[in-house]
């Protein structure tokens, strides 16, 4: 099974992908830490990823596609996470796992407020040594540092002003394929409000009642 989950910055798409990961032994592909490990060797995309905007649509594609071709031949059992964004990339997905035998099988869309996103990502702070991600509100760390020692920082594009441009980037760009997608039939809205261990029991209901149909 292939699922996509997209939503906002901050919807928790993040946290429920993982738990999915694990739970359905599924390859991961998570977009944000995909631009960010590109960032690493390339100044360019590293500016564009800490202004909280995107890589170039065409760029990305070119990247993403490389990659998966190297770690996922084949095309099956895959959770992407906040990929693709544009409808071009989602066309470009169906045909690559299409070629391949296999297709998109469900799409999740995390919905939340602004002042939610703004209230969740600005109290984030991660290691800068282990990367462990903790949140000042929600799961906050036990002192001032990591449990590794590490100092924790925030990152430039958890910053209140740079996730209001995250967000019109979103908007912008997200939201017409969201459209495009639900014409297809196999988009889910979610609640990304609730509970975490109320939104996952949602997912594996729907991705459960996909295989029934199957």
């Amino acid at each position: 099974m292939n699922i996509i989950i997209l939503g906002p910055p901050g919807s928790g798409k993040g946290t429920q992908a993982r738990r999915l990961v694990e739970a359905l032994n599924l390859f991961y592909f998570e977009s944000g830490e995909f631009s960010r490990e590109l960032s690493k060797t390339n100044p360019r995309i590293e500016k564009i990823v800490n202004s909280g905007g995107l890589i170039p649509e065409e760029e990305m594609t070119k990247y993403v596609s490389e990659y998966l071709e190297k770690e996922v031949p084949g095309g099956r059992n895959i959770l992407f996470d906040g990929y693709p964004r544009f409808i071009p990339q989602y066309k470009f997905l169906e045909h690559w796992l299409e070629n391949e035998g296999s297709k998109i099988d469900k799409v999740f869309l995390f919905e939340i407020s602004d002042k939610e996103t703004i209230h969740r990502l600005s109290a984030r702070r991660i290691c800068r040594k282990c990367g462990t991600v903790y949140n000042l509100i929600t799961n906050p760390p036990s002192g001032e540092r990591c449990e590794c020692g590490g100092e924790l920082i925030q990152r430039d594009d958890d910053k209140p002003e740079v996730i209001e441009e995250r967000l019109e980037v979103y908007r912008q760009n997200t939201l017409p394929m969201v459209e495009y997608i639900e014409k297809k039939g196999i988009l889910e809205r979610v609640d990304g409000e609730r509970p975490i261990d109320t939104i996952f029991s949602d997912l594996i209901q729907h991705i459960e009642g996909e295989d029934v149909k199957k």
